[in-house]
């Protein structure tokens, strides 16, 4: 039978770092010694610990994450932080790449009266998503984009949330192997200079945005000169913030309001 001392014996030795608060989380999750013998193995092969677990901590909400799910970073707690201080009570919000709706259910979590949508293209995602975005109150699509969204919603989203892939499809094979091997490339491959999918997403969002809405998106230091360009191009006005402890970067774009 394991005891947390032989669990972080074999975390250790598979080059798990954070190897005693991984144990803890083990050991707590699993319901009988087999099951606890069996996560730590799966561990120990390099499965992301919360393909693991079955579920991740993020931004203060606890979320389902399915094997072969995007898993919510940590530094993208920022994207939120900035979408809770802004969005207006009774927000029409939108997840779009929602992976496992992380997002979308951090951010509802935090104002009062919103109504959650979420899509993503990737099947899994999306099966995943439902149960998270379910338990919210919100609804989970399957589809490219904006094309998975209900007509009725364009023109009403006061923030959007698009957390797309944003890594270079050459620097794909240079990420850690959790993310390389246990997620979705859909999740990750950004195109040729990472940014094909978001341009996809700023050509669109004026359409889909409220007068004064939102969008709301992640990418790196070194992108963000073409990302505001495509903001801009889209016909939003974008706003830069960094969050250097968690080298997160995060474009805000705003719908103009309409004159008159």
């Amino acid at each position: 039978m394991l005891d947390h001392s032989s669990v972080v014996t074999r975390l250790r030795a598979a080059g798990c770092v954070f190897a005693e608060d991984e144990a803890e989380l083990l050991i707590s999750t699993a319901r009988t010694p087999e099951e606890l013998d069996a996560m730590v193995a799966r561990r120990a092969e390099g499965l992301p610990l919360e393909h693991v677990l079955g579920w991740a901590g993020f931004a203060g909400v606890r979320v389902a994450v399915d094997p072969g799910v995007f898993v919510p970073r940590r530094r993208t707690e920022f994207l939120v932080e900035q979408a809770v201080a802004l969005a207006p009570e009774g927000a029409v919000v939108v997840d779009l790449c929602c992976g496992s709706g992380a997002l979308g259910v951090a951010l509802v979590a935090g104002i009062t009266g919103a109504e959650l949508h979420a899509a993503d293209v990737d099947p899994a995602a999306v099966e995943c998503a439902r149960r998270n975005v379910a338990a919210a109150g919100g609804r989970a699509y399957q589809g490219d984009l904006f094309a998975a969204l209900p007509d009725g919603l364009r023109g009403r989203v006061d923030v959007l949330l698009a957390n797309v892939p944003y890594v270079p499809s050459e620097e794909i094979e240079l990420l850690p192997s959790e993310a390389r091997v246990h997620e979705a490339r859909v999740a990750l491959d950004g195109g040729s200079d990472g940014l094909d999918v978001l341009r996809r997403v700023t050509a669109e969002a004026a359409h889909w945005l409220a007068p004064g809405g939102l969008l709301f998106f992640e990418t790196s230091e070194r992108q963000v000169p073409l990302a505001v360009a495509a903001v801009t191009e889209g016909g939003l006005v974008p706003r830069v913030a960094t969050c250097e402890e968690r080298y997160a970067t995060v474009v805000v774009a705003r719908r103009p309001a309409q004159a008159g």
